[in-house]
């Protein structure tokens, strides 16, 4: 069993997030995983991800807040609004975007596979 504690979580920097602050909670330089990894998100007012496409799948579990997510894929784009405890999976190849449009900070889990090794 590997245990990360909230208060000991590494931040971590992602490519194309504004006004985001990310926590490694498993995985990583968090700790051992083989498959996945655990990351949480808080997303200021304002604050988005790019829309960025990725060849892994990615889940997401709003926690707290309401989240914007938009999806792009096959040329056909879609739209929806996250509250508490709602989730999402984005496919591989499908653009994603989260976006902050409220007043209050998003506090949002992901779950992510890890890249296969390079070779």
């Amino acid at each position: 069993m590997h245990v990360t504690r909230f208060e000991q979580a590494p931040t971590y920097e992602a490519p194309n997030h504004f006004d985001m602050r990310c926590l490694r909670l498993q995985g990583k330089e968090a700790g051992p995983s083989l498959q996945m990894w655990m990351g949480m998100s808080q997303i200021l007012p304002g604050g988005h991800t790019g829309l960025d496409g990725s060849p892994l799948e990615k889940l997401y579990l709003v926690l707290e807040g309401q989240l914007h997510v938009v999806a792009e894929f096959e040329g056909r784009r879609d739209e929806q609004v996250l509250g508490p405890y709602d989730s999402c999976r984005f496919a591989p190849g499908e653009k994603r975007q989260l976006v902050n449009r409220s007043n209050r900070p998003v506090l949002v889990a992901l779950v992510m596979a890890n890249a296969p090794p390079a070779g």
